[in-house]
């Protein structure tokens, strides 16, 4: 049996009870689900560690009869339950998981340093569940990322280069999808992969056309992006699946989304559109400046070319004049070069 919401152990243990099968409440589902999609060694422990979160309060009542069994190393003491045995074990794996994702949040923190020495823009994908930011990533970074119709097929983040018409190069990056009431437990375990959200530039929140609560899965991903403090950032709503829907829904969805602009991720109905409310959206927040590179610099040309969008290139005598668009934090680089 199961219930869509979140249930206390002693209500699952008396419906148990009552119904005499099996009662799994809203939270156990969705961690089922998470468990069944997580590939990455960081998103499988992320897993498990918020799994024996919520089984630590539900130990009680399943099979705690004291033991007859002496002490020794390695067994139970006179007198000690299964339920002591059982929670001392959870505790020790729980503290062994946090351990090893502590390892990995620090290994990923230090990518994080070396990405922005060469400064990007990061431009991050949001939405509820199956609203089709996976399939968004592919078709604007021609990317080859898993694409499922059902719940939560991406667990793992995945980043791709965008490079826009400007020339210049950003980051996209698909996240997990989130969904009404995310349980807690989640949230906790998956803090250090939500709160990378929080370093984007540009936030694209992915709608789904079809979905039959639009506001209120709107709702439920701008509660999350509270929790991680990327509630301020910029955004853009994105209604994507427009190919699914007949003229009339796309109509009431721009009703109650006015500002929104509508793609079809499959068909690539609206994506150069969006794509150009990217690049304006990130142009916006960037400097133009005008350096005097020498020739014998074309090391810093070529990163000038990399990582911002060069607007005029002129030969002079001992030097290549150029004026470019780029991020404040790239632009402190190159301050040698700057010309007033």
């Amino acid at each position: 049996m199961i219930f869509d919401d979140e249930l206390s152990p002693a209500q699952q243990r008396n419906l148990e009870k009552i119904f005499e099968v099996d009662v799994v409440d809203r939270v156990a589902l969705i961690l089922d689900i998470f468990a069944q999609h997580a590939a990455s060694q960081e998103g499988m422990l992320q897993v498990e560690l918020a799994q024996l979160r919520y089984q630590m309060p539900r130990l009680r009542g399943r099979g705690g009869v004291l033991s007859q069994q002496g002490g020794g190393i390695g067994t139970r003491g006179p007198g000690e339950t299964q339920l002591e045995v059982d929670r001392r074990r959870i505790q020790r794996r729980v503290a062994r998981l946090e351990r090893d994702l502590s390892e990995l949040v620090r290994k990923r923190g230090t990518q994080r340093k070396a990405r922005m020495k060469i400064p990007m823009p990061n431009v991050a994908l949001v939405g509820y569940t199956n609203a089709g930011k996976s399939t968004v990533l592919n078709r604007i970074t021609e990317a080859d990322v898993l694409v499922e119709n059902r719940l939560f097929s991406t667990l793992d983040p995945t980043t791709r280069r965008l490079r826009l018409s400007g020339g210049e190069i950003v980051l996209v990056s698909d996240t997990v999808g989130f969904v009404r009431r995310l349980p807690h437990q989640l949230v906790e375990a998956f803090r250090s992969t939500l709160e990378e959200v929080a370093d984007a530039d540009l936030l694209l929140h992915i709608v789904d056309a079809g979905a039959a609560d639009i506001i209120g899965q709107v709702a439920a991903v701008r509660a999350v992006l509270t929790a991680v403090g990327a509630s301020d950032l910029p955004e853009f709503m994105v209604i994507n699946k427009t190919d699914t829907v007949d003229d009339a829904t796309i109509a009431e969805v721009r009703r109650m989304l006015p500002d929104a602009i509508t793609v079809s991720a499959l068909t690539g109905e609206g994506i150069p559109d969006l794509l150009e409310l990217i690049a304006t959206q990130l142009r916006s927040v960037s400097n133009v400046v005008v350096l005097g590179v020498p020739y014998a610099r074309g090391d810093v040309l070529a990163s000038l070319h990399r990582e911002g969008e060069v607007l005029v290139e002129v030969h002079e005598a001992e030097q290549v004049r150029v004026q470019v668009r780029i991020s404040e934090a790239a632009a402190g680089r190159f301050a040698e070069f700057r010309i007033p």
